[in-house]
């Protein structure tokens, strides 16, 4: 059952890119782990503060940054693109709201012609209702 769940596990990491990213994030710091700069923070005996870091620390450590930059990279500007579409949904809706309070300004327009044609029709209908019964009375 529990092999089951890692095949599931496995296959939406290879279907999803960021759990990619997440794995190579996870590789670079086990990498700068490995190397243990630990050292490189604890001043070397009988030596002064500023001391430059050996090559191949220093090359891990630049690693560990680019890798933490593009991954940061990523994320900002997955981040940008999310806000300008949430930006533009809001100028649609926006306009979308304009166009429908016109619209029903526009039919309640209507609705009041049409009431008033009805009324004028109703009354017109009634006065020749009362003159048709006023010939026929007399």
């Amino acid at each position: 059952m529990s092999a089951i769940r890692s095949e599931k596990v496995e296959s939406s990491e290879v279907e999803d890119p960021n759990i990619a990213a997440v794995s190579e994030v996870e590789a670079g710091i086990r990498d700068f782990v490995r190397n243990d700069v630990a050292y490189l923070r604890r001043p070397p005996h009988g030596a002064g503060g500023d001391m430059a870091l050996e090559p191949n620390a220093e090359a891990t450590v630049n690693n560990v940054n680019s890798l933490i930059q593009r991954v940061a990279g990523t994320s900002l500007s997955e981040i940008e693109k999310l806000i300008s579409e949430l930006e533009s949904l809001r100028d649609l809706l926006h306009a979308e709201g304009q166009r429908v309070q016109r619209e029903i300004a526009g039919y309640a327009q209507l609705s009041q012609a049409a009431m008033k044609s009805t009324r004028m029709i109703a009354d017109n209908v009634a006065q020749w209702k009362r003159t048709a019964d006023g010939l026929r009375n007399s």
